[in-house]
């Protein structure tokens, strides 16, 4: 066959060099249940069949826009300039791919290179790389990378870290000798991580502002991880805030793990989403991804040259740092575009923007009966007690067209005391027309 031209004798050959009685048994982690799923989808059909039906699939979502929209939860709506869109659909952004000829790739390292500059400025910190997956993964590696560093087993995740963000660290680490201290879910923000800080810690992971919307200072957190030998970091899933808030890196932080999709990059039901990733200078060698640099040529003349590329495909598996097998390139230059756009003082506007709007529907949303507002502090985002279960309650509102945040129970489902919390973040899209009819909504719901 053409495109599968191995024989019987061949793929026998294959087993039996790898000890596999079969190629059924290669596949023996994967429950049976998923391993030859029935779908109940026709065979086939035409394709203005396959577009209808597509298309009324699709209608029944709703559009972030299209309603008073307050969910968040580690993912925002931000307004994105019709510039930026235009920009990256340029042939020369749009169809470049992985720089693994660097030297002709000039422009894709140049934009590289921008992107790795805005990062670091925003986290503090010395030198970022050309750009993870997303916020979740990024701090996985985050994580790896210090386990490598310090080469000890403990890491601390604290109880206010993003829930999807503590599943996927826990799923990368499951085959690596790490030991995980987990504490329970803080909900009244009181958890304590130096207390469990000792000589066998590799890192503390800390989110800024962490799940529920607080923010705290993180330099005596930082001081005692680095007098125990430990690294801090930082889990930052709403980017904007570093606008406004003191940076990881100005508090001591060691690594920052951040989610880039508030700047640049729409919701679009989910995806896709672009990993930032900065560290101090002294690390660097063991930072995962690529790091796009500086460089002059033979001439004198300014160029841009692929400086650091520890991963498999580059160097011996053995060697890597990361299997990361690319870079969010497209996502990154809208990052890059938005916030070149914007400029340090339109960063910051709009980070104060993001905030007054939250302060405003806090203090309505706080004064109706049965409902308070669990937060002593939050940037764009924070937690709301609520008299009835969360979950109810955004159902109700939702058939009354008003999305009116995340259920905590939904990201934490086996946990009861979630039942009545509700994160309800607020971004420069949310006008007082929205926060109006949230506040009546949410009022007749409790009534």
């Amino acid at each position: 066959m053409r495109y599968l031209p191995l024989t019987d004798a061949d793929r026998r050959a294959m087993l039996a060099s790898i000890g596999a009685p079969s190629v059924d048994s290669l596949f023996r982690d994967v429950p049976e249940v998923a391993r030859d799923p029935v779908f109940d989808l026709p065979d086939h059909a035409g394709e203005i069949e396959v577009e209808r039906d597509l298309g009324a699939l699709a209608a029944r979502n709703v559009a972030a826009g299209s309603v008073p929209f307050f969910l968040g939860a580690g993912a925002y709506r931000h307004h994105v300039p019709a510039s930026v869109d235009a920009l990256i659909q340029r042939g020369e952004f749009l169809t470049s791919y992985t720089p693994y000829q660097p030297e002709i790739s000039q422009g894709t390292l140049q934009a590289l290179f921008e992107f790795q500059t805005q990062v670091a400025l925003i986290a503090g910190l010395d030198v970022a790389n050309a750009s993870m997956y997303d916020g979740a993964t990024s701090c996985l590696e985050a994580v790896s990378m210090a386990l490598r560093v310090t080469r000890r087993p403990g890491v601390v995740l604290s109880g206010a870290l993003h829930p999807q963000y503590r599943e996927v660290t826990e799923t990368g680490l499951r085959y690596l000798s790490a030991e995980l201290d987990c504490p329970p879910p803080d909900f009244d923000g009181t958890e304590s991580l130096v207390d469990r800080i000792d000589a066998g810690t590799a890192c503390v992971v800390v989110q800024y502002p962490d799940f529920f919307g607080r923010v705290r200072d993180l330099a005596p957190l930082a001081e005692a991880c680095h007098d125990a030998g430990a690294l801090l970091i930082v889990a930052v899933t709403e980017v904007v805030a570093l606008g406004a808030l003191k940076s990881p890196g100005e508090m001591g932080a060691d690594i920052v793990a951040a989610e880039g999709k508030s700047i640049g990059n729409p919701l679009t039901f989910g995806g896709p989403y672009v990993g930032l990733f900065a560290c101090r200078e002294r690390h660097v060698r063991q930072m995962p991804g690529r790091l796009a640099g500086e460089a002059l040529d033979a001439d004198g003349k300014r160029g841009w040259v692929l400086t650091l590329a520890t991963r498999e495909q580059h160097i011996r598996r053995e060697k890597s740092t990361s299997n990361i097998c690319t870079n969010s390139g497209l996502c990154a230059l809208a990052f890059t575009i938005h916030l070149s756009l914007l400029g340090e003082e339109g960063f910051s506007r709009l980070a104060r923007l993001n905030h007054a709007r939250a302060a405003m529907l806090a203090d309505r949303l706080d004064a109706i009966p049965g409902a308070e507002v669990a937060n002593d502090s939050f940037f764009n985002e924070f937690t709301l007690r609520l008299d009835r279960p969360a979950a109810e309650v955004v159902d109700e509102l939702a058939g009354r067209g008003v999305l009116a945040g995340v259920p905590v129970s939904r990201l934490l489902p086996g946990e009861p005391e979630a039942a009545p919390f509700l994160l309800v973040a607020a971004t420069e899209t949310v006008d007082e027309g929205d926060i109006a009819a949230l506040e009546a909504a949410l009022r007749e719901a409790l009534r």
